[in-house]
């Protein structure tokens, strides 16, 4: 059977979206968004032997807990705290992880993913060696530095979304390097080692939940997705 690791990173505090607790931890729908989306990975990959690996704020491990019992919540997973940066966050992820196969790691706060998506990004990964999902942008781009700015051609730029999946022993060692300031995904942490990016078909409605907006826009969604 195929292996496959989740890793959720969910250490952030969520500051610009303004609330007491962090984002992952607000409603949306009837449950809190971190719910939805280790949901989402449950049921797409019912088939595999799959282990979900949830990284937190250490200050917010009873919380989840709390949270857990109260929603009953039944998809298993094991948990481990984030570290400075993100990059520290997904390598301690990354060490609770099988010892084989594939690896996604995943933005809590991107609930709004399909099991249709989600396999599709894992299929191609088994097929290529990694995946990282992109979308095209919808408006105009242009590039600001040392008081200075000018347009680029949109056609040639990608937004990257996750869940961005690689094969476990490639990610560890490439996660194996000292922290850089340009590590802002793991696709940059991986390319770093001189590997090809594979980018694929991302999904419109996999936005990251940053802003009040973005959740204003969530409620609206996960109606059509949960149907």
């Amino acid at each position: 059977m195929d292996l496959l690791s989740v890793i959720i990173v969910a250490g952030g505090t969520g500051k610009r979206m303004g609330r007491p607790i962090p984002k992952q931890f607000l409603m949306l729908g009837n449950r809190p968004i971190l719910m939805h989306t280790m949901q989402r990975f449950y049921k797409a990959f019912a088939d595999l032997k799959m282990r979900i690996i949830l990284v937190l704020n250490k200050d917010y491990e009873q919380y989840w807990q709390e949270l857990v019992r109260q929603y009953s919540f039944p998809v298993p997973h094991i948990t481990t705290f984030g570290g400075e940066q993100r990059f520290h966050s997904v390598k301690n992820g990354l060490s609770m992880a099988f010892d084989q196969g594939l690896v996604a790691v995943h933005d809590s706060v991107r609930p709004l993913i399909t099991t249709t998506f989600l396999r599709s990004v894992y299929e191609q990964a088994k097929q290529k060696g990694n995946a990282v999902p992109c979308v095209l942008p919808h408006s105009s781009v242009r590039i600001e530095e040392k008081g200075r700015n000018w347009s680029i051609d949109r056609s040639t730029v990608r937004l990257i979304q996750t869940p961005q999946i690689f094969d476990i022993q490639d990610l560890r060692k490439a996660y194996s390097q000292e922290y850089r300031t340009n590590f802002t995904d793991d696709a940059t942490v991986f390319e770093s080692l001189g590997k090809q990016i594979n980018l694929v078909q991302g999904l419109e409605e996999n936005i990251k939940i940053t802003r009040p907006m973005d959740l204003f826009v969530a409620e609206k969604l996960i109606k059509e997705i949960d149907q």
